[in-house]
């Protein structure tokens, strides 16, 4: 059976080629550690020109595309495109995730910029309103936000010499902001007749209220407060792209390819003209100017990025090159040398150095390039132009050796025989043209057997055979050099390929994700030795198969760093790297490829920290084999919490009642009755779907929850109190570190979570507005001032709060599979731990976000589902229960060990000084020394172990435990059957509140005489509760089905139920042993009732439509009440016992004489004197 699971190699990137200049400005600085900084696609890059180096932030999604330093120059903002844009502040030493910045802006973040003591950080966003924001970025807290302008803005800077004051620029505009506590308020500039108004571009900030600003003509204009005071004619002969402030004075760069210093006083020094220096051209144009000491840095529209020494200006070096602004397509590599050779719409073709990291050769083409390839002596280079046309360069001097255009339409895929004998060249006119290298390229074959355009082709090992790939994607085999269609499968059988860069074929089949176009995938390589293969995508991801990858929905690991459709892909010549290039972000990324073997001298290696998953999307697990889920677990994952309508949604429909009822004709309301109901005692606890929700107070009490009421329960008087804030079903229950106040969490469309005390029952703080339909998990931070929380949303945010203040610090989209269990730091209130199906994940927070980290189970285990986390001894040890009743234990994210604890998954683990107690499925709990070396007691949950003081019965021996908790010498526990038991040290059992387990309660019968009631529900029991003080249940009995209703008959001694499969029973009330059953209907029996007096008669009502008449001593039916057009939903006798009344599911009254059950008319007067 072929592998599904993820190869056990991996990437690094090593080299980024390129610089983003174009559509961006100010984004090039040197750092404290002389190293520079800069992006490129979506990383942002720290290169080391000491140590030709580079490192790389990998921590956004999509395009970056403004860059600010913090002045300490440790530290770089980075801000991105997207529907979500976010900005990360982080360390450029590190390359590490600092703060989130996020949930405010839209489109993207334009600009950034850090005040003097790099405390407040603003952005400005790509939004209509090109909205400015100021930032606390540590905390990730807004500050203040005002719309900028209503035209595009390019530069915002803080004067550093007057704090709180800010000046942004643009198009057409200069506005000067005061910041006033948390108001923006701008003043625009006044441009007088000192000067023209027109775009500015870039701004530096100087003394004594100052400002100098680039402008689109060349000009420098000076502002004096927010008047124009003087310009500065000719500066540049063209716009003014970037404006450096430094120590020594100013440094500007335009698009006239110039770079000018000035003086404090902004007096000329010198110029430097880039485009009259050896490495100049016609038409350079500056982006970003970085002036420091005696170096300057210049970043150019083309991606180039040159430092100049000031003692040298007229000899600029060259640190970084790459393609200039086009889509970038063509990618070979050298069939024996370390070369890769690219290809762009800017019509320049590259060679880069893989072991030099550098441009060693450059050509420029007159056309556009498609697509390269490389003959395998490594001579000659075949470019694919955008016309239909090719041309064949020497790769030695990148001279000509023939130029051929035999075809209208573009080129997008051509190969060189493994022989050296062919070219086969596949154009967008759905055909492939086979030229002879050695007759100059003479064409010699034509394949032409596709409907659609050439997407991908490859030759066999003899060269006698291509197979190619087409914009359908169809796969067809022609035999060579003919071009001959091969139909017969058979002549195909023992081919060897000397390549596999097609996307359509048997042995790519799990390459594709479900619901995935037919060109998503854009370029696929295999590596046939290591028996991986590497693709690339529109997404923007370069992925890690297993090859060959036969079985659809295989595992992979994916890397980002590219920012939009990843257009080629491909190993170099002895699979040490991958190249791969982007389309849009025209940059070319290589990648080291580390095999199995290293990959175990580096575990000790943390995982790079992202944002993003760098493994399988479609699941949280390299695995193929993850086991399958424990029923009980599965049941659980199958509930929905989504509810048509929310109580929310009450008042509404309450009004629109109202205005039905306007509309009817009036009646005389009545007043409510003076007398009131209030809630004495609760019988149940939610624990077929929660866990770690049942705590000791600090008063020795019990708090747990039960459908929306928190409850506070008195064990030694019996009592109950309540909390009764919540308006729908509570899911999740955490207790403060000082045992005093508890967190809950609810069901709701805009789900709350409540903070209240337990002595007086008060609310302390309600949050609201971030977790859509629910919250499965909270947990306070061992200092009691932090609560995290995890929504039931698709994405199972995760939420950390400043509770006392309901304030949110930060938020991240925690996983699309469901999470359990969230668990804070008690060392480290920054940390946190999630776990769930098929996720455990370390977190830490960063602002306004979480940087996750998936733990590394490295050959300790494999992937499991997690049920319950808790921290241990120290900050960096934590420990996890898991589904298939192991303990894993964990060193920062390595699992260093795991431990057999229980049969069935551990729902429950509490950590004690001195170690740790667990609770599973098999109904033990177990005692564990501090290193889970040695379990030291176990107590199974049995009936016999049950005290007499017990408030009840245990409907089953060692149920599902879901909560455990310790204190005051006991240990409580929670089991999935609704108990409470408390849990003597010595062993004896009391079981202290229980109610129905999972599924509806409907039926409920009073006692005639005695203060006792019957329930049976979906669970399948009938229960006897006695609502005298004790408070319990007096007897259970499991049923064959689940039932809907139940009644006591006149005289106290028989019970009557109605089940769901349309039988009913009539049992003994005390030994609740079986008088009779019956089986007359199919569909649930949902109303049962004894005739008043001496209970001759039994009404059973169905959701048939029918009410079935019984005679209670003869044990028959005698009637049947027909007419009805729904199910029935309630019944009534009269008193006299002669007459039935029924309501059905049409909202009809109907009238049946008993025990006939003929229908009657009876009028409203008579009505109310009949029943009673």
């Amino acid at each position: 059976m072929a592998d599904r699971s993820a190869p056990s190699c991996h990437l690094r990137l090593e080299w980024v080629y390129g610089y983003r200049g174009h559509q961006c400005r100010n984004n090039l600085y040197y750092t404290a550690a002389k190293e520079i900084v800069y992006f490129v696609a979506g990383v942002g890059v720290v290169y080391s020109p000491r140590e030709h180096r580079q490192k790389f932030y990998l921590g956004h999604q999509d395009d970056i595309i403004s860059l600010a330093l913090h002045p300490e120059r440790v530290l770089v903002a980075t801000g991105q495109v997207g529907k979500e844009p976010y900005i990360c502040v982080w360390d450029s030493y590190t390359v590490q995730t600092v703060s989130v910045l996020k949930d405010v802006h839209t489109h993207g973040i334009a600009c950034l910029a850090f005040d003097l003591d790099g405390q407040r950080l603003v952005s400005v966003g790509l939004d209509s309103k090109n909205t400015v924001c100021v930032w606390d970025w540590r905390k990730g807290k807004l500050l203040s936000m005002a719309p900028g302008h209503t035209d595009r803005i390019f530069d915002i800077s803080w004067d550093l010499y007057q704090p709180n004051k800010l000046v942004s620029c643009g198009v057409k505009h200069i506005k000067f902001w005061s910041l006033c506590g948390n108001s923006l308020t701008p003043k625009r500039g006044v441009f007088g007749k000192t000067g023209d108004l027109q775009t500015i571009l870039c701004l530096a900030c100087a003394r004594d209220e100052v400002t100098y600003s680039g402008a689109l003509n060349g000009d420098i204009y000076v502002w004096k407060g927010i008047n124009l005071v003087r310009t500065i004619q000719g500066a540049h002969a063209a716009g003014i792209f970037s404006m450096n402030a430094c120590e020594e004075g100013f440094a500007t760069g335009g698009r006239d390819g110039c770079v000018r210093l000035w003086d404090l006083n902004f007096k000329p020094i010198t110029v430097i003209d880039l485009r009259e220096t050896d490495q100049g051209y016609k038409g350079l144009s500056v982006r970003s100017v970085c002036w420091r000491g005696d170096h300057i840095l210049v970043g150019t529209q083309d991606s180039e990025i040159f430092e100049i020494v000031v003692h040298e200006r007229n000899k600029p070096f060259l640190i970084m090159q790459g393609h200039c602004e086009g889509e970038l397509w063509a990618l070979a590599v050298h069939p024996t040398k370390p070369l890769a050779m690219t290809g762009s719409d800017d019509r320049s073709v590259r060679i880069w150095s893989l072991i030099d990291h550098a441009l060693i050769a450059r050509c420029n083409m007159e056309e556009p390039i498609r697509c390269a390839a490389v003959s395998t002596d490594g001579i000659h280079l075949a470019l694919g132009m955008k016309d239909g046309s090719f041309t064949v360069l020497r790769v030695r001097d990148m001279t000509e050796v023939v130029h051929i255009k035999d075809r209208k339409e573009a080129i997008h895929e051509l190969k060189y025989s493994p022989d050296g004998n062919f070219l086969a060249v596949g154009s967008n006119d759905s055909s492939v043209d086979i030229y002879g290298v050695v007759q100059r390229y003479k064409k010699v074959g034509e394949c032409i057997g596709s409907l659609s355009f050439i997407t991908h082709m490859d030759w066999s090992s003899d060269s006698k055979y291509i197979q190619t790939n087409d914009g359908n994607g169809k796969r067809l085999f022609y035999r060579m050099p003919s071009g001959k269609e091969v139909t017969n499968k058979e002549e195909l059988k023992g081919v060897q390929w000397a390549s596999w860069t097609c996307v359509s074929g048997v042995e790519v089949n799990g390459i594709w994700p479900k619901y995935s176009d037919i060109n998503d995938i854009n370029s696929v390589d295999a590596n046939f030795i290591g028996q991986v293969m590497v693709t690339a995508d529109d997404y923007g991801i370069v992925k890690l198969f297993r090859y060959p990858c036969l079985r659809k929905g295989a595992k992979f690991k994916k890397y980002l760093g590219h920012s939009a459709h990843v257009t080629n892909v491909r190993w170099s010549h002895d699979h040490q790297w991958v190249v791969s290039i982007g389309g849009a972000d025209h940059s070319v990324f290589q990648w080291k490829f580390v095999p199995d073997r290293k990959l175990k001298d580096s575990l000790h290696i943390a995982p790079q920290e992202s944002l993003v998953d760098s493994n399988s999307d479609e699941s949280d697990s390299d695995q193929s084999d993850v086991p399958e889920l424990d029923s009980e677990i599965e049941q659980e994952t199958q509930i929905t919490y989504r509810r048509q309508v929310y109580k929310e949604d009450l008042p509404q429909l309450k009004e629109q009642c109202k205005e039905k009822r306007k509309s009817a004709a009036s009646k005389r309301r009545e007043r409510a009755p003076g007398n009131s109901i209030r809630l004495h005692f609760v019988h149940g606890y939610r624990g077929y779907d929660c866990r770690s929700n049942l705590f000791y107070t600090q008063t020795g009490e019990i708090v747990y929850h039960v459908a929306a009421v928190g409850v506070v329960y008195n064990r030694q008087q019996n009592t109950q109190r309540f909390y009764l804030g919540h308006d729908d079903d509570i899911l999740c229950l955490a207790i403060h570190p000082l045992k005093d106040y508890v967190a809950t969490g609810q069901v709701g469309r805009d789900s709350s979570i409540h903070i209240w005390d337990t002595e007086t029952i008060k609310p302390l703080s309600v949050l609201k507005g971030y977790h859509q339909y629910g919250v499965c998990a909270v947990d306070f931070s061992a200092d009691g001032k932090r609560l995290a929380s995890v929504g039931i949303d698709d994405n199972h945010t995760i939420v950390l709060w400043d509770w006392k203040k309901g304030e949110k610090l930060s938020a991240v989209r925690g996983s699309k599979d469901k999470i359990f269990v969230v668990k804070i730091n008690p060392y480290m209130p920054e940390k946190l731990i999630t776990v769930g199906i098929k996720h455990l994940k370390f977190w830490r927070r960063a602002g306004g976000g979480l940087i996750g980290r998936k733990g590394c189970i490295g050959a300790m285990g494999r992937a499991d589902t997690m049920m319950c986390a808790v921290y241990g001894w120290t900050e960096e040890m934590a420990f996890s229960g898991t589904s298939t009743g192991d303990v894993c234990i964990w060193r920062d994210v390595f699992l260093i060990k795991t431990v057999k604890a229980h049969d069935g998954p551990v729902f429950s683990m509490h950590a004690l000084e001195k170690g740790f107690v667990t609770g599973g499925k098999d109904g033990v709990v177990a005692l564990w020394d501090d290193t889970f070396e040695r379990c030291l007691k176990t107590y199974a949950i049995k009936r016999a172990a049950l005290a007499p003081g017990s408030k009840g019965l245990l409907l089953e021996d060692n149920p599902s435990i879901r909560a455990i908790s310790l204190g005051h010498g006991h240990i409580l526990v929670g089991t999935k059957n609704g108990e409470i038991l408390e849990v003597d040290k010595s062993g004896p059992i009391t079981l202290l509140v229980q109610g129905h387990m999972e599924g509806e309660v409907w039926g409920l019968a009073t006692h005639p005489h005695l203060p006792i009631c019957a329930t049976v529900s979906d669970d399948k029991t009938l229960r006897i509760w006695d609502l005298s003080p004790s408070h319990c249940m007096l007897a259970v009995r499991k049923l064959k089905k689940g039932g809907r209703c139940c009644c006591f008959s006149p005289d106290g001694k028989a019970l009557a139920v109605g089940l769901n499969d349309g039988s009913f029973l009539i049992v003994n009330a005390d030994t609740l042993e079986d008088l009779v059953s019956f089986q007359h209907r199919k569909d649930v029996i949902s109303e049962i009732r004894f005739s008043p007096g001496a209970g001759k008669y039994l009404a059973v009502a169905s959701c048939d439509n029918f009410v079935d008449i019984y005679n209670v001593m003869s044990s028959k039916r005698v009637g049947i009440c027909k007419g009805a057009s729904s199910y029935i939903t309630h019944l009534d006798w009269d008193i006299r016992g002669k007459l039935l009344q029924v309501n059905t599911g049409a909202k009809e009254q109907l009238f049946f004489e008993a025990p006939r059950g003929k229908k009657q008319t009876i009028p409203t007067l008579e009505m109310a004197r009949t029943f009673y």
